[in-house]
């Protein structure tokens, strides 16, 4: 009787944290082949690509490369990109994978499944607003942090080269006031308080003219009041414009125009307003539900196939009070472990449990500023407000927990030992 194969696409903090408990469980055993497909030859944590967009996170220490880490979990590693799925042959295609060049170094391959797992997270949703395309950066990939990056350095050595002539106003806006908005838009001036020690600009965080736009009535809209408004106090305090309740319509070369009418001048744009699915889930004859997303059972396998499995970002998993597990980076953690045990269950010919999701709290960290958040307090669903260094070290924690994940408890008190001789030996800023 051949292995069966289970096939995980999407490489992302759950899919990561999936396959590497599958591969150390089944993968290690010979009990099935476990296969991770991913477009990108490395990974990195979500969460942290604001601090990779201003260079406080260097990607090139914080990456893992998969084809290393299935070596010594188990697993087998895939580069390429999901472009179409036979559910009845139980088959999936993948693209070609090309060069910076245009090159192609892999053909287009199929490969085969017994269970496929997707959990391809989601991409901006710039709502069909003209320009966005055009002028905005999006912070979803490290490839797109990256290049925010690279782009913010020139812009503020651009603007550094007119300092003894004028007092230029360096503007950048932000469209959305969620996690990543808020959380760049602080990070924006920690960068700059940082490339002005090392003398890198003559700017100072007086001359940084940020503006922040969200759609809603406050920022960080799903939080709760008390999070919120202590938020928007340190960002204002900072320096920050927050325009809420403000529709962006169009975006040019030179601004930001709202549906009230204003044009705000902008030399850097950024858009995080809103997430949507992969708009490949739409080819893949799955049924899918609001914003894109995979319709799921509260197993998380498809409503169309018991072999197909999404989780993450991409799904829609409905719960006992009628709503959906929100698109979070702790949902997704949750719901690595819940789909775990249910692939094991359904290999072993046992039933499969819903996912039930459990709201852990929210942090927020404002660079070095602040953080600010609330944990909730066991089954009394109570929250608890937290901010500065508890707020910090809880925040740090959360990213810890991933590492421990796929890394194991040694490996990873290791890791936090080097991050903690290279705060000493390297500059708090990647300056190249």
């Amino acid at each position: 009787m051949s292995k069966p194969r289970i096939v995980v696409v999407g490489g992302g903090a759950g899919g990561l944290e999936l396959v590497t408990r599958l591969g150390r469980r089944l993968g290690r055993r010979g009990r099935a082949e476990i296969v991770l497909v991913d477009r990108s030859p490395t990974h990195i944590w979500k969460p942290l690509l604001h601090e990779v967009a201003t260079g406080a996170l260097d990607s090139g220490l914080d990456e893992i490369a998969y084809a290393s880490h299935a070596r010594g979990n188990g697993y087998r590693f895939q580069r390429g990109t999901l472009c179409g799925l036979d559910r009845q042959q139980r088959r999936l295609q993948l693209a070609a994978v090309l060069d910076d060049d245009g090159q192609e170094i892999l053909p287009p391959r199929e490969l085969a499944y017994d269970r496929l797992v997707l959990s391809l997270g989601s991409v901006s949703n710039d709502f069909g607003t003209p320009g966005v395309a055009e002028y905005c950066h999006f912070i979803d990939s490290p490839e797109q942090a990256e290049a925010f990056r690279r782009d913010m350095l020139a812009t503020f050595l651009r603007y550094s080269a007119t300092v003894q002539h004028q007092a230029p106003q360096l503007r950048v806006g932000i469209v959305g006031g969620g996690a990543t908005g808020v959380e760049l838009a602080a990070q924006l001036y920690d960068a700059l308080l940082m490339l002005h020690s090392y003398g890198v600009t003559e700017l100072d965080r007086h001359q940084l003219d940020v503006h922040l736009i969200e759609a809603a009535e406050d920022v960080l809209p799903a939080l709760p009041e008390r999070v919120r408004q202590a938020v928007r106090e340190e960002l204002e305090g900072l320096g920050v414009q927050v325009h809420t309740a403000t529709k962006v319509t169009e975006i040019d070369a030179d601004a930001i125009h709202t549906a009230d009418g204003r044009h705000i001048a902008t030399d850097l744009n950024v858009w995080a307003a809103g997430i949507k699915a992969p708009d490949i889930l739409a080819e893949l004859d799955l049924t899918l539900a609001k914003g894109q997303r995979i319709a799921v059972h509260e197993t998380l396998q498809s409503v169309d196939d018991p072999n197909v499995f999404a989780f993450g970002d991409c799904a829609s998993c409905p719960q006992a009070d009628g709503g959906t597990v929100p698109p979070r980076a702790q949902a997704a953690h949750q719901q690595a472990q819940r789909l775990y045990r249910n692939l094991l269950a359904q290999l072993d010919g046992r039933p499969l449990k819903p996912f039930v999701y459990r709201d852990r709290g929210s942090l927020i960290s404002l660079a070095h500023f602040d953080a600010i958040g609330t944990l909730m307090r066991g089954a009394s669903a109570r929250r608890l407000f937290v901010e500065g260094h508890l707020a910090k070290f809880f925040y740090a924690s959360l990213y810890r927990l991933h590492q421990r994940a796929i890394h194991g408890n040694l490996k990873t008190a290791v890791i936090v030992l080097v991050d903690g001789l290279n705060r000493f030996i390297r500059p708090r800023l990647k300056l190249h």
